[in-house]
C-alpha cells in the first residue's frame, strides 16, 4: 500500500514538474496551477509513505525515479538532449534505486 502512496507521489511530482516547464515562470495560469496541485498532492502522499518507508529510502526513491522519468519527459517532449555523461548518471541513479529496493534492509523497516 505505502509503496503504491510513494509511486503516486512520484508520478504527481513529474506531472508538476512538467507543467512546471510549461508554465513559463508562471505567466501561464493553468499549467501554473497544475504546478501547484500536482506538488501538494506529492508532498501529501510523500508524507504518507514515511509514516511506514523510512525517510531516507522514501526520499532517495522518490527524488531518483523523479529524476529519471523527468529526464525522459525532457528528452522526448521537450527534445532535450542527453549526452553520455547525462546517460551515465541517470543509469547510477536508477542503480541506486534497484540497491536499495533489492538489497537494503531499511526497506523492510
Amino acid at each position: 500500500m505505502y509503496w503504491l502512496l510513494l509511486f503516486g507521489a512520484i508520478l504527481a511530482e513529474v506531472v508538476g514538474t512538467s507543467a512546471l516547464k510549461a508554465s513559463h515562470g508562471f505567466t501561464r495560469l493553468a499549467p501554473s496551477t497544475l504546478v501547484v496541485a500536482a506538488y501538494a498532492v506529492a508532498f501529501y502522499l510523500l508524507s504518507l509513505t514515511m509514516q511506514r518507508i523510512p525517510m531516507s529510502i522514501s526520499y532517495a526513491v522518490w527524488s531518483g525515479v523523479g529524476i529519471v522519468l523527468i529526464t525522459l519527459i525532457g528528452y522526448v517532449v521537450y527534445r532535450q538532449s542527453l549526452d553520455a555523461p547525462a546517460l551515465v548518471g541517470l543509469t547510477l541513479i536508477l542503480c541506486g534505486v534497484l540497491v536499495i529496493q533489492l538489497f537494503s534492509k531499511s526497506v523492510a523497516h
